[in-house]
């Protein structure tokens, strides 16, 4: 896909990787829309083809009436958490914390049973999962749990609404502004977090979105995941 003059959806958009990716989308040339509940995180410097709306992608009236407004479009994107996550050891954790971890899931869920249908024909959508989908640490219950979840609707759905493409972007340790830290306890945060991947730092915003141009770029992949997570696998 030559994403030149194509129109893209992008949710989460206005922060981390979904940032990332609706910039780098936006300097190809795409016009994009990026979604998320609070706008103004992204901020005034915006490259020019990229505007931004409000919407919570669990409230699926507002969803719905988003896709009606933008329709037609030829890509979507979601780099939305949905909501709150809960960590910690499974046999301590808050279970309606756990329960409300799936608010992301459901947010995807959402975005591609509402928006596939306003899609072009050649149209492609990605999400975005995580490594502890495949391989959890201590205390990543919900993100394994709700991440293998999100894989596999991917593999169930993709072959339901092909000819349009669906794929999904697995990250490790992103250093994006989910984490709070700053100075010092950031990058002491990062460094434990990666010690043992075979790439020993944290990925940037960036690398996970060019993994997520990949995906829209190539008409040849869809059903599948993609690993940017600097050998979390393998460690």
């Amino acid at each position: 896909m030559d994403v030149a003059g194509k129109k893209a959806i992008v949710f989460g958009g206005t922060s981390g990787i979904g940032l990332a990716a609706a910039k780098q989308l936006a300097a190809l040339g795409a016009i994009v829309i990026a979604v998320s509940r609070n706008p103004n995180k992204a901020g005034d410097d915006l490259p020019g083809g990229m505007s931004l709306k409000s919407c919570d992608v669990r409230d699926r009236d507002a969803l719905a009436k988003l896709f009606e407004e933008c329709a037609p479009f030829d890509i979507l994107v979601s780099a939305a958490t949905g909501g709150e996550r809960s960590f910690g050891p499974f046999l301590e954790m808050d279970m309606d914390g756990y329960q409300a971890s799936f608010d992301k899931l459901w947010g995807y869920a959402n975005v591609v049973r509402f928006g596939t249908q306003h899609m072009s024909e050649d149209g492609t959508i990605v999400l975005v999962s995580g490594a502890p989908a495949r391989k959890a640490k201590p205390g990543q219950v919900s993100l394994s749990s709700v991440g293998a979840a999100v894989e596999a609707m991917v593999r169930a759905v993709a072959p339901e609404i092909a000819p349009r493409r669906l794929n999904v972007v697995s990250p490790g340790s992103i250093d994006t502004p989910m984490v709070s830290l700053q100075g010092e306890e950031r990058a002491a945060l990062y460094e434990k977090a990666t010690a043992r991947n075979l790439i020993p730092r944290a990925g940037t915003a960036d690398e996970v979105a060019q993994a997520i141009l990949f995906l829209i770029q190539n008409d040849f992949v869809t059903g599948t995941t993609i690993d940017v997570d600097g050998g979390w696998l393998l460690s």
